[in-house]
């Protein structure tokens, strides 16, 4: 069965002027039942700047014909990312799932080979510095009845782990790390 509705994509434009609520909902439903989502016009990229990356990149590509289209697994379906000229399409990572206590969800994704041409995706990560600790926001715990869903870590922790697992399940690297963080409190408790 496929999901009943479609990939969200979110005109940047709208949350300058009198939709921003709208386009703010959007953004949020996207955040917590997607955990990916596509951005176009006014996203502060240039059209110009993504002209010049895609035109020298395009050799690479020409050369590969595994470089497909990207999918995302949404309620146990593969879903498309429709490509659409210079949009950027956002994944929200383990980081700001931790972050929302779990409200927003990072998501499982693919790359499948195209047989009629080539698709172009440049992949860009924002990642916090090596010490950065990571953990459910004290207003987003407090909003939730069963309390902090997720444990705290240091950022180049999560990495090494990370490194390890990258093509296993989250949960796992989460259970891993909240099995720590109960060791490293009970050792703190008996000392």
């Amino acid at each position: 069965m496929a999901p009943t509705s479609t990939f969200p994509v979110i005109n940047m434009e709208l949350l300058a002027g009198e939709e921003r609520p709208a386009a703010m909902e959007q953004l949020d439903d996207a955040c917590e039942n997607w955990g990916f989502f596509e951005v176009i016009l006014n996203h502060g990229i240039s059209t110009e700047l993504m002209d010049e990356v895609e035109k020298m990149t395009k050799d690479h590509y020409k050369r590969d014909d595994r470089v497909g289209g990207l999918q995302l697994l949404k309620d146990g379906e593969w879903v498309d990312v429709p490509p659409m000229r210079h949009s950027i399409v956002v994944n929200l990572g383990d980081q700001l799932e931790v972050i929302t206590n779990g409200r927003y969800k990072s998501v499982i994704h693919r790359v499948v080979a195209q047989t009629d041409g080539n698709r172009m995706s440049i992949a860009s990560f924002y990642n916090p510095g090596s010490d950065a600790v990571i953990s459910p926001a004290p207003a987003l715990v407090k909003e939730e009845e069963a309390g902090v869903a997720y444990p705290k870590f240091v950022f180049e922790d999560y990495m090494k782990l990370y490194v390890r697992h990258k093509f296993e399940a989250k949960e796992p690297r989460f259970e891993a790390f909240k099995a720590m963080e109960t060791e490293t409190s009970n050792r703190i408790a008996i000392a």
